[in-house]
């Protein structure tokens, strides 16, 4: 399950995550590590409802949508989360978060893993750090490959 940090203008019209520029990116960087969403990966974003224009969520506004990311994590029950930016890393971890530091690491959401790394939208504007968000991939695929199969 990839947790982003809240719906653009595209996927509030939409109603769907991630299907922006981000998202074909997004889209992309799944397929390169053999995974689709809808198959297997599931979608959600922290903060249900676009910020006033376009900016990052607050910290209120994550905490208020809580409750509805955790009943998705809770139906969808995930073997692994990755979290695609800091809000979505905060709102798993409920803790303040550095990508750069926390990338590597495995984290914990109750009993589920979580991994962080860089939101597509930042990737777009900084695309030298794609090869970050690719490493990031290939351990998020070998952490699935240690997991028990249903």
């Amino acid at each position: 399950m990839l947790v982003g940090e809240g719906p653009g203008a595209e996927e509030d019209l939409r109603g769907e995550p991630f299907v922006g520029q981000a998202g074909k990116l997004l889209d992309n960087m799944l397929a390169a590590v053999g995974l689709k969403r809808g198959e297997g990966v599931y979608i959600a974003n922290a903060v249900k409802c676009r910020p006033p224009h376009n900016r990052t969520p607050e910290s209120g506004e994550i905490d208020s949508c809580l409750p509805f990311l955790a009943r998705q994590i809770e139906l969808v029950q995930p073997k692994l989360l990755v979290a695609l930016g800091r809000p979505a890393a905060q709102a798993l971890l409920n803790m303040e978060v550095r990508i750069g530091a926390a990338r590597g690491h495995v984290f914990r959401y109750r009993d589920t893993p979580v991994l962080i790394t860089y939101h597509p939208a930042y990737l777009l504007r900084n695309p030298q750090d794609k090869s970050k968000a690719w490493e990031d991939l290939c351990f998020a695929r070998r952490i699935m490959g240690g997991l028990p199969q249903p």
